[in-house]
């Protein structure tokens, strides 16, 4: 047994050795990490809203409420920072100005809400937004209704200051405050955790859960199928080295390249991103090795049923991307389709993602991440006890 250990040691050291030898591989092995997280982290917004979308104002009332309504739109906007406001004369020019792609949206003022605004109905205006991004034209539309509902509080408080402000209840004669009027109830935002969390605290878990996969799942090609092409793997196999040591040695330098990898992300996420981790260092690591584990077994499986590393590579990404997508890195898994769900639920990489971001951002014990730490390491320990007699087979033909 000791001899086995031994060996597979030295399978490890060779597989580290050509990993070491290769610069442009170490400086990639720093780099990507870095270039993930700027790119993701940066493209996907930090806030809940847009800012400085352009969008125009189509007032064809010509009436005093619909100048004061468009003064009061002005003057939220201008503390909020959604809009970069401009004038249209008409609809048309508004709508060639969305397909042209100047505006990204427009507010409709039509003719009779002054009137009715002045007769004490609701005045009405009409939001048209680029729809081919409904990503944006939903947030457009949300921070529109934001403004409107400001705009309408001031109106509103400016008509209550008019009248009585003194009213009475059961008896008692009450003060009422205009906001008090307004908004009887308030919602007050309180956090389990302190501190005021970024998009980077929430994408810097999937972000490592997801390069140690891509870390395994790329290199095991190689470690395997590239070495059989090249028969380098055939003068290890008549060497005087079991096949459990070759296994273990191939596992063991896949997973310090994984876990180096998952290291430097999040060193980066602190260092660089201010990512605070909220829960048990220990832990973290642990979560670490554990989602290098469930994925070992499954890459070795894929990379000994391909024939040459191109059909291996071609497997694992086919694995590899709809993982990525849908185990919850970029968008929460509680808010895909219920199929998309169901689907999620059989992915290692959906358990790996929400026990790291349990324990960095909420600051979660073992306790609270036991079920997907038993998944994980039942996921790779059936993968491995799949893959190490398919392996032994595939090596023998």
């Amino acid at each position: 047994m000791v001899k086995r250990f031994r060996d597979s040691g030295w399978v490890m050291q060779k597989d580290l050795l050509e990993l070491w030898r290769n610069k442009l591989a170490l400086v990639m092995l720093v780099a990507m990490p870095f270039m993930m997280m700027a790119m993701f982290g940066y493209i996907f917004p930090s806030g809940d809203a847009i800012q400085d979308q352009p969008i125009a104002i189509v007032n064809l009332d010509g009436g005093n409420a619909s100048a004061t309504f468009v003064q009061s739109f002005e003057t939220v906007n201008a503390q909020a920072g959604f809009f970069e406001l401009t004038d249209a004369a008409s609809y048309g020019e508004a709508k060639d100005l969305i397909l042209q792609g100047d505006l990204s949206g427009a507010v409709i003022i039509y003719p009779g809400f002054s009137e009715n605004v002045t007769a004490g109905r609701t005045g009405n205006v009409t939001a048209i937004t680029d729809e081919s991004n409904p990503q944006t034209s939903m947030q457009i539309r949300a921070a529109l209704q934001q403004t409107v509902a400001i705009v309408n509080n001031m109106i509103s408080a400016q008509r209550i200051g008019q009248m009585m402000p003194n009213a009475t209840a059961n008896g008692t004669a009450v003060n009422y405050t205009i906001s008090s009027i307004l908004s009887p109830y308030s919602v007050k935002s309180g956090r389990i955790v302190p501190g005021d969390p970024s998009y980077f605290d929430f994408m810097a878990p999937g972000i490592i859960a997801m390069t140690m996969m891509f870390a395994v799942m790329v290199g095991l090609p190689h470690a395997i199928s590239y070495e059989k092409e090249v028969g380098t793997l055939d003068g290890i196999m008549v060497a005087p080295v079991s096949r459990f040591s070759i296994i273990l040695g191939k596992v063991s330098s896949q997973s310090i390249r994984g876990f180096v990898q998952g290291s430097i992300i999040m060193s980066l996420a602190i260092v660089v991103y201010g990512v605070t981790v909220q829960g048990s260092i220990p832990l973290v690591v642990l979560l670490m090795f554990l989602g290098v584990f469930s994925f070992i077994g499954l890459g070795i499986l894929m990379t000994s049923v391909a024939p040459d590393q191109e059909t291996a590579q071609m497997l694992l990404m086919a694995l590899q991307f709809p993982m990525m997508f849908l185990s919850g890195i970029f968008y929460p898994v509680s808010q895909m389709p219920e199929w998309v769900q169901l689907v999620a639920k059989f992915i290692p990489l959906t358990y790996a993602v929400q026990a790291m971001r349990k324990v960095i951002v909420l600051g979660a014990g073992i306790g609270d991440i036991w079920l997907e730490v038993a998944i994980l390491f039942a996921f790779g320990s059936v993968m491995l006890a799949i893959a190490i007699p398919v392996f032994n087979r595939a090596m023998k033909r």
